[in-house]
């Protein structure tokens, strides 16, 4: 099971062994199976789940970095069409638009998990052919340096080489590799529930003296999901006599509680894994972090979570680039998680009773209407301003380790965008100059090269306007590792650092190709000839 081989693995199914065993078959664990499908890695899912149903509607929406990645794939039209998109997100309650934020995604999808995770998976599974292992349990995990043999409960064992535990907040993968976790114990806790009533309560949040209350329809005939803050710290699952209690409590009824579709409890305790990665063990998503739903960002951060991980564990097991390009994934996700639990934690405390905490919700709800603030917070909920530390130090350009916006581009083969181009989840070198000065870097294998025109400004979330670089290397995640001017000497060790050495020089090629010369467009933006 040695590291090096490309593509698919030689032994297969035959003998049980995988590139990668992915537990867990959510969000998450999805979107890490379609990563490592397009880069040609088998690997597996293992679920304990028989189906892809979800108790409950659960989480409830898709934020706009989501979008700009499900968008990279290709994939975004068939969630755009199942759900229903909306101008604002909230803050602790607190209602801000998002609709002049820098991107195309502008707004927050409404789409529960219940319905999300159906089409992530008929995509994984039926469009890249990804295997899960259903109605299977994982109990073991043992690693040594030849790979990963995992353990399932009926006594079966895989064989990997990698395992990433995707397996949520109580993950097995997590414990057995015996990755420890910090964070703040619980304090508070609600409840949550989606019940059918004989009345219809009147929805919108109400705050009183132990803090945030909702009740609302989900949908056109859809049941009524209830949000209740307990007066004091409870654990463990609620009953359906604690839920009328605490109905009766904020609304003085109970609306004529007569159907308990789901019914659950959560608390504010954060946590998150000190570190993401045990040698040939990585953890993600609720795996990796957990904390209260609070602006919805726990199933938002593992998506990004498994797109970030996804390329870096396909060149690993492919032999493109060594094992410690995994080191970076820790690094730059792990401070992210870190960033959301304490959002979260502040949120927590602008939806907590008592006067203190109105005067703070008041001073918030103040500054939430100002631009600049708004920006910024909005930003940062919806994952737009995250930028990683890639190595190019404080004077390298604005865009470098930020996601690249979706511009649109008028190359050789025809008007396209930023995210087009990123479909195939490779690397893009792509090129804002004169045309073919990338032509020798295109043989390499390593990327995909693009000669382009943009004519449209560069802007930034939280950040503004920034300078149009000459050229840019765009990561498969979408984030940029380099930007500069065609002849900087530090673009070949980028190349390097990030995807590998070229073909024929010790490193495996990552299969791509080069945008056709046909026509190239000129300064003017008149198409000629080559």
């Amino acid at each position: 099971m040695a590291p090096g081989r490309s593509g698919r693995s030689q032994h297969g199914a035959a003998d049980g062994e995988r590139d990668v065993v992915i537990v867990g078959g959510g969000p998450t664990g999805l979107m890490l199976a379609a990563e490592l499908a397009m880069a040609g890695v088998d690997a597996v899912i293992v679920e304990r789940r028989s189906d892809q149903h979800v108790d409950g509607s659960r989480a409830g929406g898709l934020l706009p970095r989501s979008l700009e990645v499900l968008d990279q794939r290709g994939v975004v039209g068939r969630f755009l069409e199942a759900g229903h998109t909306h101008p604002a997100h909230g803050f602790g309650g607190i209602r801000m638009d998002i609709g002049d934020l820098p991107t195309r995604h502008h707004y927050v999808l409404g789409l529960r998990q219940s319905e999300f995770e159906p089409i992530l998976a008929d995509w994984v599974v039926g469009d890249l052919g990804v295997p899960i292992m259903r109605d299977r349990e994982v109990v073991d995990c043992l690693q040594d340096d030849a790979g990963v043999v995992v353990g399932l409960a009926d006594g079966a064992h895989l064989r990997a080489q990698y395992v990433v535990g995707c397996d949520g907040g109580r993950s097995v993968i997590r414990t057995v590799a015996g990755i420890g976790s910090t964070g703040s114990e619980p304090t508070r806790s609600w409840i949550v529930a989606e019940v059918d009533t004989s009345t219809e309560p009147e929805a919108g949040i109400r705050y009183d003296g132990i803090g945030m209350h909702g009740a609302s329809r989900i949908g056109e005939g859809g049941p009524v999901r209830a949000l209740l803050t307990e007066p004091t710290l409870r654990h463990g699952p609620p009953t359906v006599g604690e839920l009328r209690e605490a109905l009766v409590a904020v609304f003085g009824t109970d609306f004529g509680l007569h159907t308990v579709h789901w019914l659950s409890r959560f608390t504010d305790a954060t946590r998150q894994a000190v570190t993401y990665r045990d040698r040939r063990v990585l953890v993600a998503g609720d795996a990796a972090h957990t904390h209260p739903p609070h602006g919805g960002q726990g199933l938002n951060t593992g998506l990004q979570d498994a797109v970030n991980l996804g390329w870096k564990l396909a060149q690993v097991v492919q032999g493109v680039s060594p094992e410690h390009l995994l080191d970076s994934y820790h690094a730059e996700r792990h401070p992210v998680g870190a960033r959301v639990l304490h959002n979260t934690s502040a949120q927590v405390a602008l939806t907590t009773g008592g006067e203190r905490h109105r005067a703070l919700r008041d001073t918030m709800s103040e500054l939430l209407t100002m631009d600049r603030p708004r920006h910024l917070v909005a930003a940062m909920l919806t994952g737009l301003d995250i930028r990683y530390d890639v190595g190019q130090g404080p004077d390298a350009h604005p865009l470098v380790g930020r996601r690249i916006p979706d511009q649109d581009l008028r190359t050789a083969a025809g008007p396209t965008r930023m995210s087009t181009l990123l479909h195939p989840a490779r690397p893009v070198l792509l090129n804002l100059g004169e045309p073919g000065v990338f032509d020798d870097e295109a043989p390499s294998g390593r990327v995909l090269v693009v000669d382009a025109v943009c004519d449209t400004e560069w802007e930034l979330p939280s950040v503004g306007d920034v300078p149009r670089p000459s050229a840019v290397l765009v990561r498969p995640d979408g984030h940029v590792a380099w930007a500069g001017d065609p002849a900087d000497p530090e673009l070949p060790s980028t190349l390097a650092t990030w995807f590998g050495e070229p073909s024929g020089t010790g490193g495996g090629p990552i299969p791509t190709r080069r945008l056709p010369p046909r026509r190239t467009p000129s300064r003017t933006g008149v198409l000629h000839d080559r």
